[in-house]
């Protein structure tokens, strides 16, 4: 009997000592995982890196709420016209401006030139549109019904997206103004209207440079891109163009 209580002591003993060996086994693979993850956590964070969307500022912006955007069908964007004493610029801003709203999608667009016989065989009728600006909004000139519907069959589409480089100065600090206004030629309706100043020397615009180059170009040169753009007229009408896509 003193035996068999021996052996039986000793086998408890024994799994109880093979009970906590296995216990301390998996507390030691727990301690060594979790120190791994914790070791590897920077790495997999800078690998996993998330971009949120940089919310564009415009600080003064329309957008009709009655309407969508994706029933307008074909629209003509006329090339900017210029008030600025740089000829060049509205043309860059048209072609960069064109591209980012290619991008959203939207409707579908063409470019029309100024010197564009089709355009320019509408310009005495629409020289004569009421200059009434708007007191809430001012955008380019009011036309008519009938004015809208002459550039409807003129041009052959379904909305017009007109617009003006109110300003332009590439020092001492870049500075860029846009008047836009995007008509529904179907009713006559104000779809999106636009009015803006962009100055690469306000902090607000800096901190929104910052944000569209960190996150939408994702580049690893974000510091770099973000002093040219201060001094670049291509890489701030990109900048700015973006911001005025992102209000559609």
């Amino acid at each position: 009997m003193n035996t068999l209580k021996t052996i039986l002591s000793n086998l408890i003993v024994r799994i109880t000592l093979l009970i906590s060996h296995i216990f301390d086994e998996i507390r030691q693979t727990i301690y060594a995982w979790r120190f791994t993850i914790l070791s590897l956590l920077p790495v997999l964070l800078s690998a996993c890196q998330f971009y949120p969307v940089s919310a564009p500022m415009p600080e003064y912006y329309y957008l009709n709420p009655d309407k969508d955007l994706s029933t307008v069908g074909r629209t003509a964007f006329v090339e900017l016209d210029n008030n600025s004493d740089y000829p060049q610029i509205s043309t860059d801003v048209t072609e960069v401006l064109f591209q980012a709203l290619q991008k959203k999608q939207h409707f579908g667009l063409a470019i029309v030139r100024r010197n564009n016989p089709a355009w320019r065989s509408l310009q005495p009728d629409l020289n004569s549109a009421s200059q009434t600006q708007s007191s809430t909004l001012p955008v380019p000139p009011t036309y008519t019904l009938d004015q809208l519907t002459a550039i409807r069959k003129t041009l052959k589409c379904d909305a017009v997206l007109i617009g003006t480089v109110t300003q332009f100065k590439p020092y001492p600090h870049m500075a860029i103004g846009l008047r836009l206004k995007l008509v529904d030629l179907r009713d006559g309706q104000l779809l999106w209207a636009l009015e803006q100043i962009w100055d690469s020397s306000d902090k607000t615009t800096e901190h929104r440079i910052k944000n569209y180059f960190k996150y939408q170009m994702r580049s690893g040169f974000a510091p770099l891109r973000e002093q040219l753009v201060a001094i670049s007229p291509l890489e701030f009408i990109k900048f700015i163009t973006y911001e005025v896509a992102e209000t559609l």
